[in-house]
C-alpha cells in the first residue's frame, strides 16, 4: 500500500513527536515513562524513503546537464604553485573588495616539521542550489554568478594551500579537478544518487563530496564511496574516503569527505545520528589502524546526537580538531541571511583519531566585523560555511 502526500505528511508529524520523545529518553532515561525502548523510535520504510528525498522531492523532471561549464577555461600555465595561483585568481577580480582572510591560533609548535600536515574541510556552496534555491537575501545576485565565485573559491584554497582538502555540495568538479590540478593535486568526486540540483533548469550536473591530496605530499593508495543508509535504506548522502600515503614518512591516513542531511527537528537529527553510525561502520572497514581524519558539513550542531555519536559512542573514537586544540568547536562554521532570517550555526567539523593526533594550530572563522551585515556569501567571500584549517601531526602509535 503507498501512501498520497498528505498521508506522508500525517505520518511525518506523528514520526516527528515519536522520535523527539526518543531522543528525551535517550537522554534522560529516568524522567519518561518506560525504558524498554532501548534501540529508540524508528520511522516506517514509505516515510523513510519520502524523507530521505526531502530537499529533491519535486514534480519537476529531472535535467540532466553534463559537468561543462568550466570546459573552456584556461590558466596562463599548466603548472602553477599555490600562491602563483592565488594571485592570479586576484588579479581576475580585482575591481572587486578583497578575499576575506584569517590568522592562525597556533597551539603548539610541532616536534617534527617533516611530520606536520594541513587539512581543510569546506562546503564550498552548490552553485545551482546557491542562485536558485538558498534565497540568499543581503548577497548581490553578481556575487553569486559562477565567473566572480569560482576564482575566489580556488583563491581561498589557494591560500591556505592543505595537503588534504573535503569539500561538500561541489557540482562544478571538472573546474575544481582543473584548477587544483594546475597547482599539483589529485582529487576524487561521488555525486549524490538524487542531487536536488538536477531538478532545476541551467544546473551544470549533480552535486556531492570531493576529497583531494596534494601530490608532493601524498600519494593515493586506494578510494572506497558509499550511499550512506538510514536503517538500512538508501539516503541522499554520500562519503568519500581515501587511504593517502604520506610521501616524507611513509605513515598512512584515512581521509574522509561527507555532508549529512539538512533540516531540523527530531525526527532529522535522530536520521542523522544513524547516518553517523553508517558512517562510522563504514570508516572503521577500510581505516584498519590507520589514524583517522573525518570532515564534512554534519548539519548539526554539537548538541545534536549525531556529534554524540562521532564523539562519544562510536567505534573508531573521534575527537575534533577545533577541540582539542582550543577545548570548544568554532562559535560558527556558517552565518548567512536568507528570507526566513538570519542563521549563525556551528555544522562543520574536523574529526580526528583521539590518541593519533596532536593539533598544532586551527584557523578560526571570519568576524563579525570582517563580515558585515550582509554575512556570507559576499563579493569577499565565496559560500556561506567558512573553511575550517588545522595543522596536525601524527602521534606515534
Amino acid at each position: 500500500m503507498t501512501m498520497n502526500l498528505s498521508e506522508l505528511r500525517e505520518s511525518m508529524a506523528v514520526a516527528e513527536q515519536l522520535a523527539k520523545q526518543s531522543i528525551i529518553r535517550r537522554q534522560h532515561p529516568d524522567e519518561l515513562l518506560g525504558t524498554d525502548d532501548k534501540g529508540g523510535y524508528i520511522p516506517p520504510k514509505q516515510l523513510l524513503l519520502y524523507i530521505v528525498r526531502m530537499g529533491s522531492f519535486t514534480s519537476a523532471p529531472k535535467i540532466l546537464n553534463p559537468d561543462s561549464a568550466d570546459d573552456a577555461l584556461t590558466f596562463p600555465e599548466e603548472s602553477m604553485t599555490p600562491s602563483e595561483m592565488e594571485s592570479y585568481c586576484r588579479q581576475q577580480l580585482s575591481e572587486l573588495p578583497p578575499l576575506l582572510t584569517r590568522e592562525f591560533t597556533v597551539i603548539e609548535q610541532p616536534a617534527d616539521a617533516d611530520n606536520q600536515f594541513r587539512i581543510m574541510q569546506w562546503n564550498t556552496l552548490s552553485q545551482t542550489l546557491g542562485v536558485h534555491n538558498d534565497n540568499f537575501t543581503e548577497c548581490p545576485a553578481s556575487a553569486l554568478e559562477w565567473e566572480t565565485r569560482r576564482y575566489r573559491l580556488i583563491e581561498e584554497i589557494s591560500h591556505y594551500a592543505p595537503d588534504v582538502l573535503c569539500l561538500q555540495e561541489v557540482d562544478h568538479f571538472k573546474f575544481f579537478q582543473k584548477a587544483l590540478g594546475t597547482i599539483g593535486y589529485s582529487g576524487v568526486f561521488f555525486e549524490k544518487p538524487d542531487s536536488p540540483c538536477i531538478y532545476i533548469k541551467g544546473n551544470n550536473g549533480p552535486d556531492g563530496c570531493a576529497l583531494f591530496f596534494r601530490n608532493e605530499r601524498f600519494e593515493l593508495v586506494r578510494t572506497e564511496t558509499r550511499v550512506i543508509e538510514v536503517w538500512k535504506v538508501q539516503s541522499n548522502q554520500v562519503v568519500v574516503l581515501a587511504i593517502l600515503r604520506d610521501r616524507r614518512t611513509g605513515h598512512e591516513v584515512c581521509a574522509v569527505t561527507t555532508h549529512l542531511k539538512a533540516r531540523s527537528g527530531a525526527l532529522l537529527s535522530a536520521i542523522r545520528s544513524e547516518q553517523g553510525k553508517d558512517l562510522l561502520s563504514f570508516v572503521s572497514s577500510h581505516a584498519g589502524d590507520r589514524p583517522i581524519i573525518v570532515c564534512g558539513d554534519f548539519n548539526a550542531e554539537p548538541s545534536e546526537p549525531v556529534y554524540a555519536t562521532l564523539t562519544q559512542d562510536g567505534a573508531p573514537e573521534l575527537s575534533s580538531a577545533y577541540v582539542q586544540a582550543t577545548g570548544a568547536e568554532a562559535d560558527y562554521t556558517t552565518w548567512k541571511i536568507r528570507g526566513s532570517g538570519e542563521v549563525c550555526q556551528t555544522l562543520d567539523y574536523v574529526f580526528l583519531s583521539s590518541s593519533r593526533f596532536s593539533v598544532e594550530s586551527i584557523l578560526p572563522p571570519p568576524t563579525e566585523q570582517q563580515l558585515g551585515e550582509a554575512r556570507a556569501p559576499s563579493f569577499a567571500y565565496p559560500s556561506d560555511h567558512f573553511s575550517l584549517v588545522t595543522d596536525v601531526s601524527i602521534l606515534p602509535s
